[in-house]
Order: structure tokens, then C-alpha cells, then sequence
């Protein structure tokens, strides 16, 4: 599981950034690890009928530097996101805010939902509610908040929490785009399915410009 302190502020200099543009590091993010079937979970039919379940897109990857350059944490105060609940399935699987964002967990379901998380970065249980309600966390510290259903054992997803602005969710594709990146030195790290996969240096030039990395994950 990732660490809370990789996503975390970094001591001053831990990257070498210097004045002048900034740059893109975009690329695409290849999933070719096969992923096991997720559990089932015995009937709870007295809770309402079920409906189709959905299939959780594991290929949703998280790109981020390892090391934020000086004065990232000079942000926008963060907004709101979303994490639905759509045919017993958390959608989507993966979502990466920065700290401070309120996340809401609204129930699209016909049945009873219970989302909780024990996570150390944020623990909380939002207790059972219906269709049409929802209920919200707001996350405080960076790290990986692992959420799940107490109800649907099938259920579970990720929740990146970032104390910096350089990270990004791959798309349908497979691609990412970090933009705004100083001129300097840094890791960029992939982080897919609860675990680090891969990590690369990437060197943003003084003139900027943008910097392609491609990854497979094996």
C-alpha cells in the first residue's frame, strides 16, 4: 500500500527547480496485470432487490511526483468531488483530490448502501442510507483511503488524497497529463490497484516544454 508521506509535503530542495517555464508530462499508462474477480457476498435481499452490478474500470491508474517543487502548496482552496454508488459499484474505482476536498457518496442505488473506510489517513463510517441520499467525508491528510460497503463486500475503492497539485487520474486510454511543472528534476511515480507499480526520473528543462513518459504495467 502506498505511504502516506509519498504523497505528503517534501523537505525544501528535495526537487533540484530552478526559475523559468513550465512544462507538460504526459503520456499513456498500459494495464496488462491481470486482477483477481472480486469476493461475493451473501444475499441481502431483505434490504431491497438487487439490480445489475457493475464492473469497477481496475485500469485507472495515479500519476504523481514523488517530490513537489517549491511553492506547490500555494493552491486554490480545494473543492468538492464525487464517488457514486451505481450498480453496486463505487464509480469511479479510483479518484485522486488534493487535501481539504469534500468528497460526497451519493446512493443511485435502489438498495441500502454503508460506506466506510479504516484507513489511517481517514477513518469514518457514513452508516446505512437509501436511494437518493448522500453523505459526504472531507479528507485532511494526504494518503490512500481505502473505501468500502459494509453491506456489498464486492464494493470497494481508492481515494488519493494529495497535499500537492502534480498528480493525475489516467483516462479511458490509459493517458495522463500533469501541466505547470517548474523546471527541475523529479520522480514520477505509477500507482495502480493499491500498490506502486513504477517509478522513473523525469527531467522538466529550463525552456519547458512537454515531456513524454509511457509506462506498462505488468
Amino acid at each position: 500500500m502506498l505511504a502516506a508521506g509519498l504523497v505528503g509535503p517534501v523537505a525544501p530542495g528535495a526537487a533540484q527547480e530552478s526559475a523559468g517555464r513550465s512544462g507538460t508530462i504526459r503520456g499513456r499508462v498500459e494495464v496488462r496485470r491481470e486482477v483477481p474477480n472480486d469476493l461475493a457476498r451473501p444475499s441481502v435481499a431483505a434490504l431491497g432487490m438487487h439490480g445489475p452490478r457493475g464492473t469497477p474500470d481496475r485500469s485507472s491508474s495515479v500519476v504523481y511526483l514523488e517530490t513537489a517543487p517549491r511553492g506547490a502548496f500555494e493552491v486554490p482552496p480545494p473543492g468538492r468531488a464525487v464517488l457514486d454508488q451505481r450498480d453496486e459499484t463505487f464509480v469511479p474505482h479510483v479518484l485522486a483530490v488534493s487535501v481539504g476536498t469534500t468528497v460526497a457518496f451519493p446512493n443511485s442505488d435502489r438498495v441500502y448502501h454503508n460506506v466506510f473506510s479504516l484507513s489511517k489517513a481517514r477513518r469514518f463510517d457514513l452508516g446505512r442510507y437509501p436511494h437518493g441520499a448522500s453523505r459526504s467525508v472531507r479528507f485532511d491528510q494526504p494518503g490512500v483511503v481505502r473505501v468500502f460497503c459494509e453491506i456489498h463486500s464486492h464494493m470497494s475503492a481508492f481515494v488519493l488524497v494529495f497535499a500537492h497539485r502534480y498528480f493525475a487520474v489516467t483516462d479511458s486510454r490509459g493517458s495522463y497529463r500533469i501541466g505547470g511543472v517548474p523546471p527541475g528534476r523529479y520522480t514520477l511515480v505509477v500507482w495502480n490497484e493499491g500498490e506502486i507499480r513504477q517509478t522513473r526520473s523525469v527531467t522538466v528543462p529550463e525552456e519547458g516544454g512537454v515531456i513524454e513518459r509511457n509506462f506498462v504495467v505488468e
